[in-house]
């Protein structure tokens, strides 16, 4: 027993000299597996992120279209498997007729239109309700709505009530409010954002090809539009470029099937429908344009890539009828149905 603790004692005091290094070595390798738990957390972090700014699927895509007759209203499925009928209560079946639409802090509202042009309603889970507030003037074909600032209001624009009209108003919810007046009248010119300001793009009155966005200061010239258009869809997308889709083309008496980009204050064409159309409705989800065309009826999918490059189209469906700029409206897979 003492020959053992003498040899135990010996290899101790042969080793001291070591012991610090030894401890230095293990401190060491608990920094780095303390640096490599931070990275760890940071890279999860960073994946997180990314996972938020995730787009969905057409297959996660649901969209609420309520036409020109409300009782007609119906849920798409964005990669076209489904289409089902949906219920949405509203004081008459052509309430939504020609009505322009947006989200105000996250409750979708319309805007006017046939039944009462100055009427602003918003969608209660399956109700549409009108509000007391109104707008300050007659809309009731060719105006356009806008979500601003976030969401946080909507801009109102426009009018067929009269021809010449150049009027804007701003939606918070709660009240109107009157604001800068454009240039030029865009009825049926729509508002899309180009650099993250609200643009129109021609005119069903005047016939004319002028594009104009409104910045701080009021409404600025813009390049204009190759064609004496109007009748399109404007859709801004996230690269701050806006794109045109379809409307009709006063030169030539034709409907069109042009998607138009308008980048760094230049238009250039990047694609066509597969079917020409006009007074259609579109809306940005997920890296893919749902147009929803009046004429031709066809539902057809623009996708695009993680730079907003133009990939494909294909057509995803057929509308019940020819509804003319049907309300769209992203929901979930049993909506009202």
């Amino acid at each position: 027993m003492f020959k053992i603790i003498a040899v135990l004692v010996g290899i101790i005091i042969a080793l001291s000299p070591l012991i610090p290094k030894i401890v230095a070595g293990i401190k060491t390798t608990e920094t780095t597996t303390e640096f490599s738990k931070v990275t760890t957390t940071t890279e999860l972090s960073i994946m997180t992120t990314t996972t938020t700014k995730m787009r969905q699927m057409p297959s996660d895509v649901f969209i609420l279209v309520i036409p020109n007759y409300v009782d007609k209203s119906y849920l798409q499925s964005g990669d076209g498997s489904s289409q089902v009928s949906a219920t949405i209560n509203a004081p008459d079946k052509k309430y939504a007729y020609a009505a322009a639409h947006a989200l105000v802090n996250g409750k979708f509202h319309i805007f006017g239109g046939s039944s009462d042009g100055k009427k602003i309603a918003r969608l209660d889970d399956c109700t549409l309700n009108e509000l007391t507030v109104r707008l300050k003037e007659e809309r009731e074909y060719g105006h356009a709505a806008l979500s601003i600032e976030n969401g946080k209001k909507a801009l109102i624009c426009f009018g067929y009530s009269s021809y010449n009209r150049k009027t804007c108003e701003i939606f918070d919810g709660s009240t109107t409010v009157s604001t800068v007046s454009a240039d030029s009248t865009h009825s049926f010119g729509g508002l899309g954002l180009y650099k993250n300001q609200p643009t129109s793009v021609g005119c069903y009155s005047e016939q004319h090809q002028k594009a104009e966005t409104l910045s701080a200061t009021g409404w600025i010239s813009l390049p204009d539009h190759p064609k004496r258009i109007s009748g399109h869809s404007l859709v801004g997308l996230e690269n701050q470029s806006m794109l045109l889709i379809g409307g009709y083309d006063w030169r030539n008496g034709a409907y069109k099937s042009g998607i138009w980009q308008l980048k760094d204050e230049n238009w250039n064409q990047i694609g066509e429908l597969l079917q020409a159309d006009y007074d259609g409705s579109a809306i940005y989800i997920g890296r893919s344009i749902y147009y929803f065309g009046y004429n031709s009826k066809a539902i057809e999918r623009l996708d695009f890539n993680e730079t907003e490059v133009l990939q494909n189209v294909a057509q995803i469906g057929n509308q019940p009828g020819g509804f003319y700029y049907p309300v769209l409206f992203q929901t979930v897979s049993n909506y009202c149905i």
